[in-house]
């Protein structure tokens, strides 16, 4: 079984109901493991099995329920440029709408149709200009709720209809035959203004509505942007400029001053400066030289350089990254199920309250009974739309994960993006995370330094250091740990050749082990000493009590400290610690016996201390997990300013840990409700990030989609932590004020139209004034959702 995770556009979304009525279909397909269909968008991200169902399936599926899936890929360019002939479609018909109805309604409203020529108060005349508002710029009306009648559904499109037929119908009915009205006591008035006016509004709000949502969706724009048209390729020993999409992977591509970097690749000659905040945020220009990876459509400062492409198309990281946004994008949040419980229910109850207000009012109303009962119907038909319903929650969804985009903040789906909102708990890992994550090696200690070396003691200091450096260096090239690539970088700045290694073992959270020129050597922490029985508690002779500079002098100014006492001291300045030992220097019998000890330290992130104080101040508790000892943990979170630390954590153990902290912990605080997160650097802590509520991870610059996390920080700036839950936090604060109007404006004015207010007020509503009131709820729900946009986090 293969299964596919694709979007397809769809056409003629207006409503909930549309939305509800589209995802059954496809969920009932063969094959479909998943479908979601997002109003905002306009698109449904279906799971399917290629095995057992094919895109023209679903398009099928789609067409039964009434409307036209794509299925054809089309480029941006081709899609903005059909949104765009779309639109000015809708335009012409609003301004026709709109100019046909206008001059229907000054001929024929009361009081302003004494001002309008004889011609215009002509019913022959208004039957005519209402025709085409009816039938053209209202077909679409028609055709959706024609198929939604053939397959026993309704949506918004079906109210619009049934309101605007029935205004035109007796309108019509009183034009041709008038003099049945006058035998009945009816006064001859037609309501064709009522229905040219109440399509033109409701294209109308449709068009802004269009326009503002173009905003919503503005940063995948931005995104696309970003890309370089061409690059200039390498090709038969000339240099031509050819499409960004023609180029291959293997291409050696050349980039000069102020050019876009065209795909990701890698540098095969050249230096130069380059610009990455597109990807990292990080506004700093990047050295870069041979070797190194480059990102595309980042941007070259300085320097003309060759390089290999690596990713091309949909692999590139800025492909990746406009991926999982369209895909957060397009994602439901599970507030919105809400909204779709409610709209599954809500046009066929609309239509019965319709029925029992021309009822009510026929048979109770005053005369003439069935022109009030006529328009109140049309009033409750028209103003009942759920279009603000529908598009409540995914606007605000599309704001706020193309915000978090522009912020360097990726945001998996809309789940994630609402979770946010409930951290009480983050959990940070150290080592990547809170730190860079490049250790340096700060001290190489032997643990002897021969005493009759005298006035060549220094020389002989470094010939020690740097055989502890070999042994260790050829230890740790095997191994994949960060504390490894800084003893073998240093071995590599100090010259040292490494030696071959045999029975390399790694020791999960403890260290290394192996055969060098048939000694065995073993690097590790406490863990692994205490593991292979190797005291700690024996005195460093001649060994320099700080950075690895031999003490001068005589015996007497030996450094009397202990392995351990050597090892709290380090630890205590933040550094990590290793104990080299070898059998080469055991004292008697065969096992290995303490050689040294070689420091490492890792700096602190810049942005960590503020990062922590920012979720501080919001309420959340930090707390820290690592695999270095206490001393040094308690020495890192020192300098950032957490309180909580867990160290002496081995990998397996972190995801126990952040369990604990989803459990009792939470309950302590007296709240159920928290929910826990855990910052890692997406590696080597995938399991914690997969077992926590949010698992935030530290995205990579080349490597953004982490699937064990829900958020992802490319930008890796750990102050983004308290942005994302920020942006969450705001973002449920607009879906929930878009759901208060949406329902409000419903269960409010719904009983308006029905004429609630006539017993005691005399107060009816215009069905002319049903439509400028139910366009205003979507265009205020889409712009209540681009504020989102303004919001500083």
């Amino acid at each position: 079984m293969t299964n596919v995770k694709k979007s397809f556009p769809i056409k003629g979304l207006h409503c909930a109901s549309c939305i509800r009525v589209t995802e059954r279909a496809l969920k009932k397909t063969p094959g479909v493991t998943d479908a979601v269909v997002n109003l905002a968008t306009e698109k449904a991200t279906i799971t399917y099995n290629t095995d057992t169902c094919t895109p023209e399936q679903l398009a099928d599926a789609i067409a039964k329920t009434g409307y036209t899936m794509e299925i054809a890929e089309k480029s941006e360019d081709m899609q903005a440029k059909e949104k765009q002939n779309e639109l000015a479609m809708l335009r012409t018909k609003v301004i026709v709408s709109l100019v046909l109805g206008g001059l229907i309604l000054w001929g024929s409203f009361p009081g302003l149709m004494t001002t309008a020529p004889a011609f215009l108060q002509n019913f022959w005349l208004q039957l005519l200009l209402a025709t085409p508002v009816q039938f053209w710029a209202g077909a679409a009306f028609y055709q959706t709720a024609f198929s939604a009648f053939k397959h026993r559904t309704s949506n918004m499109d079906t109210l619009v209809a049934l309101g605007t037929t029935v205004a035109y119908g007796y309108s019509a009915f009183v034009t041709f035959f008038p003099t049945i009205f006058m035998g009945l006591g009816v006064e001859i008035m037609p309501y064709f203004d009522v229905a040219t006016i109440v399509i033109g509004l409701i294209l109308l709000g449709r068009y802004i509505e269009a326009k503002a949502k173009a905003g919503t969706s503005q940063a995948i724009t931005k995104l696309i942007g970003l890309q370089a048209k061409t690059a200039r390729v390498l090709r038969d020993g000339k240099e031509i400029d050819i499409p960004i999409e023609q180029v291959q992977v293997g291409d050696v591509l050349r980039v000069r001053p102020g050019e876009k970097i065209p795909v990701d690749g890698e540098i095969l000659e050249g230096t130069s400066s380059i610009d990455e905040s597109m990807i990292t945020g990080e506004s700093i220009p990047v050295e870069k030289q041979k070797g190194d990876v480059i990102v595309g459509a980042t941007f070259n400062k300085h320097g003309t350089f060759l390089y290999t492409a690596t990713k091309v198309g949909s692999e590139t990281v800025l492909s990746q990254i406009i991926k999982l946004v369209q895909e957060a994008q397009g994602s439901k949040a599970p507030i919105q199920r809400l909204a779709d419980t409610v709209s599954s229910y809500f046009v066929p109850i609309v239509v019965m309250l319709a029925f029992a207000t021309f009822g009510i009012w026929y048979l109770f109303g005053p005369q003439p009974a069935f022109l009030y009962a006529m328009l109140n119907t049309v009033a409750v038909l028209i103003i009942a739309c759920p279009c603000a319903m529908g598009l409540a929650t995914p606007t605000a969804i599309m704001v706020g994960t193309g915000k978090g985009a522009e912020l360097g903040i990726l945001i998996k789906d809309a789940q994630s993006l609402e979770l946010a909102n409930n951290i009480t708990t983050v959990v940070f890992d150290k080592t990547g995370t809170l730190t860079n994550g490049k250790p340096e090696v700060t001290d190489i200690i032997p643990f002897v330094i021969p005493a009759e070396a005298g006035i060549h003691k220094e020389k002989i200091l470094k010939q020690v250091q740097d055989d502890m450096l070999r042994l260790a260096a050829s230890l740790e090239k095997g191994s994949e740990h960060a504390l490894a690539d800084a003893i073998v970088k240093k071995a590599e700045e100090e010259k040292i050749s490494l030696e071959k290694v045999e029975g390399f073992e790694a020791i999960a959270g403890k260290g290394v082990s192996g055969i060098i020129q048939k000694q065995r050597v073993l690097l590790g922490n406490r863990r692994l000493m205490e593991m292979e029985k190797i005291s700690l508690d024996v005195i460093l002779v001649n060994a320099p009590p700080a950075g690895g500079e031999a003490h001068p002098g005589s015996d007497s100014g030996r450094a009397r400290m202990t392995v351990d006492q050597q090892i709290q001291r380090l630890e205590s300045e933040g550094k990590t610690v290793m104990m080299l030992a070898s059998s080469l220097h055991s004292r008697g019998g065969g096992d290995p016996g303490i050689l040294g000890v070689i420091a490492v330290a890792d700096t602190v992130k810049e942005s960590a201390k503020a990062g922590v104080a920012a979720l501080q101040q919001m309420g959340i508790a930090v707390s820290m997990v690592t695999g270095d000892n206490k001393r040094t943990a308690d020495a890192i979170a020192k300098q950032v300013g957490i309180t909580q630390v867990y160290a002496d954590v081995l990998p397996q153990e972190k995801e126990k840990i952040v369990k604990k902290l989803m459990t009792v912990d939470s309950r302590l605080r007296g709240n159920d409700k928290g929910l826990v997160a855990f910052v890692g650097d997406g590696i080597n802590d995938a399991p914690a990030l997969a077992v926590a509520d949010i698992g935030i991870a530290m995205g990579k610059g080349t490597d953004v989609a982490i699937e064990a996390a829900a958020i992802t920080l490319i930008n890796k700036d750990l102050r983004s932590v308290a942005k994302a839950i920020t942006l969450s936090k705001k973002t449920m604060r607009t879906i929930r004020l878009n759901l208060f109007w949406a329902f409000g404006y419903n269960i409010i004015l719904i009983p308006v139209a029905m004429g609630l207010l006539y017993p005691f007020f005399g107060i009816l509503l215009n069905p002319i004034f049903a439509s400028i009131a139910m366009a205003s709820s979507s265009i205020s729900v889409v712009t209540n959702s681009l504020l989102l946009k303004r919001y500083k986090v």
